[in-house]
């Protein structure tokens, strides 16, 4: 990826941005980069080279061979580029199942993954009735505070929920979990019923209920959540929609490459 010429840069660049983003783009075309290279690639001092490749190892963006001196790519970019492509592998896999639901249930459905401890929701079909939720797409919401994110939760260790929150649960909506004891209550029931709900948790007089969408040796890597506004989905309609919402999740699973 080359600077498009046509293109002049927006009157309010950030130098500074733009330099270590063309650092990663030069990761393209070079296994290694090392600082005279860097130096002589964006026109800069050595020095300013030698700053902007520290800085990105240190964020681990970049990492430096201990005997070369050389830099090379990192975790956090490795990791941020395999996340892309299995969550666009995710959403093209589920699409035509959550088309199919969607249709058959007449309600809203998502697709949704756990961000640190956010739910955030990276794909969705909106329900085709006249009253409906809409699809959340972007949207990042506390994970405790969603039917898809308690489903992830619920995959998690005690301890490992506690890192996510070290501030302790800030409540969304009056009926939002508030106490890590309320939520360990909950997502105990969530593993032995294998659905998480959503009463009007995340927003007033919405309620969702999701499942997991595991992989093919067994992980849960996303939810997959049906919404709907709350008097549409009383509890006498939780077994259908349970039904529901395993078969598309488990089509999901099947179509994953």
């Amino acid at each position: 990826m080359t600077d498009d010429p046509a293109t002049p840069p927006p009157p309010d660049l950030i130098e500074s941005v733009d330099h270590a983003l063309r650092v990663l783009i030069l990761l393209e075309t070079n296994a290694e980069l090392r600082v005279s290279d860097v130096a002589e690639q964006l026109g800069v001092a050595r020095s300013t080279a030698h700053r902007l490749l520290a800085t990105l190892a240190w964020r681990r963006f970049l990492v430096q061979d201990r005997v070369t001196r050389a830099f090379r790519a990192g975790t956090a970019l490795i990791e941020l580029g395999l996340r892309s492509v299995s969550e666009y592998d995710l959403r093209r896999a589920a699409e035509p199942h959550m088309d199919a639901l969607a249709a058959e249930l007449g309600e809203t459905v998502n697709i949704i993954v756990l961000d640190e401890g956010d739910a955030r929701f990276i794909g969705g079909v909106e329900g085709p009735g006249v009253v409906r939720t809409r699809v959340a797409t972007g949207l990042v919401l506390p994970a405790y505070a969603s039917s898809g994110g308690k489903v992830l939760l619920a995959a998690l260790g005690q301890d490992e929920i506690r890192k996510l929150y070290p501030r302790g649960l800030k409540k969304v909506t009056a009926q939002t979990r508030k106490t890590f004891a309320m939520l360990r209550e909950e997502l105990a029931y969530v593993q032995l019923k294998g659905y998480a709900f959503n009463d009007e948790e995340s927003a007033h007089g919405l309620r969702a209920m999701a499942v997991p969408v595991r992989d093919r040796i067994g992980r849960t890597i996303a939810a997959l959540a049906i919404s709907s506004p709350a008097s549409r989905m009383p509890k006498s309609r939780v077994p259908a929609l349970y039904a529901a919402l395993t078969d598309t999740s488990t089509l999901i699973r099947n179509d994953l490459p």
